[in-house]
């Protein structure tokens, strides 16, 4: 009896997978947004912690301050399509991030493969629900009501400042030739970077 089937179903079935994994992706709803990143920003806190151990001791003295932007720190409330759009800009440098394939660290390969799966889900679901905002011709308006409510200015996250941020990781992988302590290092600070962004889907559950 030919093997030929049972090899085309094992063909296909990756397909078959990525083609619900895109419907899903496709029919979300965007009230649900908060919930979602909510979930996934959590899940890849705990990945993070989970990848290593410990944080090795003799990678402390390579320590370096990255400057999370202030506006992230100070967990402010900026405009709603602000917190989106900031996390779609995290999403997109953290993803970059770990998709490099540079690692020399003793990090649980399926964890890793998780926060990769867990950040490209959320590009696409924030990507989906940006564009339809942009649709809405009414949410222009809306965000002008905002930031001129009472005459005074409403925080804005910027993007610009997340991107240099993300920048001086990336510069410091590659200043470090993407050591071992290096990567420790990195991960420590994105998982920080992680936990205040996951505060601020406190706030789009709010608006």
């Amino acid at each position: 009896m030919s093997a030929e089937p049972d090899v085309i179903r094992k063909c296909m079935w990756p397909v078959c997978l990525m083609g619900l994994f895109v419907t899903g992706i496709l029919s979300l709803d965007c009230n649900l947004l908060n919930v979602h990143l909510r979930r996934v920003t959590w899940q890849n806190l705990s990945l993070l912690r989970r990848m290593s151990k410990s944080f090795p001791i003799e990678c402390l003295r390579e320590s370096k301050a990255f400057e999370l932007p202030q506006e992230i720190l100070s967990h402010t409330q900026p405009l709603t399509r602000d917190i989106k759009e900031a996390f779609y800009e995290m999403s997109r440098q953290a993803f970059h991030i770990f998709i490099q394939d540079t690692f020399k660290s003793n990090w649980e390969e399926k964890h890793l493969r998780q926060v990769q799966i867990g950040l490209d889900q959320q590009l696409q679901y924030l990507e989906q629900c940006l564009e339809e905002e942009e649709e809405n011709e009414d949410m222009r308006e809306v965000a002008e009501d905002e930031r001129t409510q009472s005459g005074t200015p409403v925080p804005q996250l910027s993007n610009l400042e997340l991107r240099r941020y993300f920048n001086r990781i990336d510069r410091f992988l590659k200043d470090k030739k993407y050591s071992h302590c290096a990567w420790e290092i990195v991960r420590v600070e994105i998982r920080r970077c992680f936990y205040f962004f996951h505060k601020f889907t406190a706030l789009l559950r709010r608006k």
